[in-house]
């Protein structure tokens, strides 16, 4: 709760005070539950842009932005947290003497911001974001220049999730899938996404062996979605071998590994399926 004694240096104190301890505070709780640290710590504009990958940039103007949207930093990341809590006491002094311009109504210049989808990042005016929302303000008024990205700027919590943009990113630089190819590759594992694109050029580079052919990125990520990923599917769902949690793009991996290691072939026929079913049978049993 923002206290308000009449004096503005007593109240500025009292507010950076009172942010400190929520910062230790929300820190601890993390710890505790484990692991769960990077979901309060500040967002790095750099890593989410490399792991979304960087297009164009266009300067928007000045307008007025939520402050709840204000989730990371160029380049303070280590001195606020998530919520632009001070993370020490470092700038105790430039972040008091804020909170009491603030509080005396004297005119605040407006942030510089990078804005990626609906999430901002902070290139200038930390400690003004920081005693804003400290004082309870829902808004704040900023320079804003857009950046676009190759991957939608969405479902962005933790470095988890951009380890897994950054390795869906790789793959669609490498296997350049559209429509509703590009929505049906997707996995929860980050890693899979490479193992992915090394399946889907490995398919590349032997049908084009067999056929004498060459064929682009474009109609190897076509071709292999028609030709190998569709039916390999419905024979999946058919066999009834997929996992009832399991994405399609997870069953068809698990299952192509499991070929392999079983077989030591490419081919796909209804004896494949069959090893398959019965080694996932002994695996449950044992």
């Amino acid at each position: 709760m923002v206290s308000d004694s009449g004096s503005p240096r007593v109240d500025a104190e009292s507010d950076f005070m009172r942010a400190r301890r929520h910062q230790v505070l929300s820190s601890l709780a993390a710890r505790v539950r484990g692991g769960a640290e990077d979901v309060v710590q500040s967002m790095s504009f750099d890593e989410v842009v490399h792991a979304l990958g960087r297009r164009a940039e266009h300067y928007v103007g000045t307008k007025v932005i939520p402050l709840d949207a204000i989730v990371g930093s160029v380049d303070k990341t280590r001195d606020f947290d998530r919520r632009f809590r001070p993370t020490s006491a470092r700038s105790r002094q430039r972040w008091e003497r804020l909170a009491r311009a603030s509080r005396t109504g004297e005119e605040i210049p407006p942030i510089d911001v990078y804005q990626v989808g609906d999430y901002y990042f902070v290139r200038d005016g930390h400690h003004r974001v920081s005693v804003a929302r400290s004082l309870g303000l829902k808004d704040i008024e900023a320079q804003v220049t857009a950046v676009e990205t190759l991957l939608r700027p969405v479902g962005i919590n933790s470095r988890r999730d951009l380890e897994r943009k950054h390795w869906r990113r790789i793959l669609l630089e490498r296997v350049p899938f559209t429509g509703e190819a590009r929505a049906a590759v997707a996995v929860d594992e980050p890693t899979d996404y490479g193992v992915i694109a090394e399946t889907v050029e490995a398919w590349a580079t032997r049908t084009m062996h067999a056929e004498g052919t060459y064929m682009d990125q474009k109609t190897m990520a076509e071709r292999w979605y028609a030709e190998e990923f569709v039916p390999v599917l419905e024979m999946i769902e058919e066999a009834g071998v997929r996992g009832p949690d399991e994405r399609p793009a997870e069953a068809y991996l698990r299952v192509a590994c499991e070929r392999y290691r079983l077989i030591r072939e490419h081919e796909w026929n209804t004896e494949v399926l069959e090893a398959v079913r019965a080694a996932r049978g002994r695996s449950r049993r044992s």
